[in-house]
Parts: structure tokens; sequence; C-alpha cells
């Protein structure tokens, strides 16, 4: 961006975008407490209980991206899940660099077999796996776009089937339609969105697909089998869509729809009704589904009101499966 151009995105459009999104949310009064929330939120991760111990079983593993401005989310969301969960979780963290010894002291407390995977790991294994000369696009996105490590961090160069949750996420009931998944996973699993955000025209994406695309994918949920997927196609794909259409937020719910759709078997999608993205105020006050995915609108409640109603939950008889 030019200079004149950085001045006017200073002076004009980043105010002007800021007073929108204030408005979307409610105001400033609306803001405010949705950041007394969440720092609220903050230091009562610190005092969350051990999750309930398990009789020794096959675990429910789970992977997760995180940093220190995260850690109280992961805490949370993998709180809720153990609760919920009548397997022994085991879950592994991913560490985007920012990930210090408070963070690690923050989950460890809570799960002390918790695997947490440090940068500089992750890099080496990149390195060998996805090397820049080969891999330049993804390699450049890795570096000013961390959305991608959900894919590349967890993925490249390991082997078996993997699933990768968001942080912001609560558990509300036993999430059989991901343990049944884990137990004998044949496909891709992937959520459901509330709206279909793959930051691309669809006719761009099914092109490269070469097939059609599903609708709505969410990677708040994100199942594949590491070995199995191909990376030269994703440096392509990627290539192409940033070459004609520029960079997107939603860059990596876009490639994970287009391995999703060449999967010869297609995605296993969670059901929107119990794995909810962007959960409206009155599902939020009285949770219905399994789960919870706090985006976009619903983030401040979560911040307010979700995660104390988490807290109150803990202490509460264990609700049944999804029917």
């Amino acid at each position: 961006m030019s200079l004149p151009g950085r001045i006017l995105y200073q002076l004009w459009h980043r105010p002007v975008a800021a007073v929108r999104d204030s408005a979307r949310r409610g105001g400033p009064v609306a803001q405010w407490r949705a950041a007394r929330g969440r720092d609220a939120m903050q230091a009562a991760a610190l005092a969350l209980p051990p999750p309930p111990a398990r009789p020794p079983g096959a675990a429910f593993s789970v992977h997760l991206l995180t940093g220190r401005r995260f850690a109280y989310q992961t805490a949370f969301c993998l709180h809720t899940l153990a609760r919920r969960c009548p397997a022994p979780l085991a879950p592994e963290l991913y560490d985007d660099g920012t990930f210090d010894e408070a963070s690690r002291g923050l989950v460890l407390r809570l799960f002390p077999d918790a695997v947490i995977h440090p940068q500089a790991a992750t890099i080496a294994r990149l390195d060998s796996a996805l090397p820049a000369a080969r891999f330049p696009v993804l390699r450049e996105r890795w570096l000013n776009y961390p959305h991608i490590r959900k894919l590349t961090d967890v993925h490249a160069g390991r082997a078996g089937w993997r699933l990768v949750l968001d942080s912001d996420l609560l558990f509300w009931r036993e999430p059989r339609f991901l343990l049944d998944w884990a137990s004998a996973p044949d496909r891709p699993l992937l959520a459901t969105d509330c709206a279909e955000n793959y930051g691309y025209p669809r006719t761009a994406l099914q092109r490269l697909a070469g097939r059609p695309l599903p609708e709505r994918l969410n990677v708040g949920l994100c199942g594949f089998r590491s070995d199995a997927i191909d990376w030269e196609f994703l440096e392509h794909a990627a290539g192409a869509l940033i070459r004609e259409h520029g960079t997107s937020y939603y860059l990596e719910q876009g490639l994970c729809a287009l391995l999703a759709a060449r999967h010869p078997a297609g995605p296993r999608v969670a059901p929107f009704a119990d794995y909810l993205t962007m959960p409206d105020a009155t599902e939020i006050a009285r949770p219905t589904a399994a789960m919870h995915h706090y985006v976009d609108l619903s983030r401040d409640a979560y911040h307010t009101t979700a995660w104390r109603l988490a807290c109150e939950s803990a202490s509460a008889p264990e609700r049944s499966a999804e029917t």
C-alpha cells in the first residue's frame, strides 16, 4: 500500500470500520461490557476445577492451535469437552509463537498429560515437509495469515486422522457425533456455518475442485487424514485464488472446502442444530445444542454470558448425548 493509501486507511477507512463494528455490536456500552466479561473469563480460567476423571480406555484426541491471547479460551473449550466426554481427553496444542509459561501452566494444571508442540519444532517439521522453495505460497501465508497454521502445523509431515478444534467452542452435551467419527474416521469431518464464507467465488473454487462444492462448511471442527492431504494441490489452489482474487480472511476455510469436495466420499458434516455456529441470544442463555461456536456477533455474549453458564453447569449433573 502506498503512503497516501496508508494515510487514507488510518484517517478514514479504519475509523469508519470501527464505528460500523461498534454499531453492529450494540454500541460502546455493549463493547465495554464485553471487554469486562472477557477480563472476568480470563480470571475464571485460572480457577477452573480439574475435569472429572474417566475410566481408562481409548482417549479422544483433539488438536488446537493456540497462544497467549487464546489460552483462556482453550482452557474453557477443553474443560467443557472433558466434562461432556465419556472417554479420557488427549489434547495436543500447537504453539502459535506466543504460548508462554503462564499459558502452559494454565492448560497443564487442568490436563497434565496434554502435549504442547513448541513452534520451533513445528517450523523444523514444516521445513522438511513443506519447504519454502517448493511451497512458497503456503509458507508466505504461514507467516502472514495464522489461520493456515490449523492445516499446516497440525497435519504437514504427519500420518493418521486428526480432529482440529477452534478454541472459541463450548460443549453443553456429549458430542456423540464427534466421538462416533473419531472411533472410525473414513472421510473428512467439518462443521456447518451459519452462512457460506469461503472467501472466494464459488465458481472459482469449483473450477479448482473439479467437482461440486459442499455448502456452508465451517472449520471450527475440522478432521482430516494428515497423510492424505495433497499439499501440492493446496499450493496450486492458494496461489491461483490469490492471484485472481487477492488474499482473504477465509482462505483456510475455502481450502478445506476444496479438500472436502475432492474426497471420494465427501465430508461428514456436523448437524447444525447440535453443533451450532453463531448461536443467538436465546440459545446462548438456555443451551440446547451439544456445542456452540462463538463467532462474529455471538462473541460478545460468549464473554458476558456463556462462560458463566459453563461454570455454573460444572457442578450440575452431566447431560445426556444428543439425539
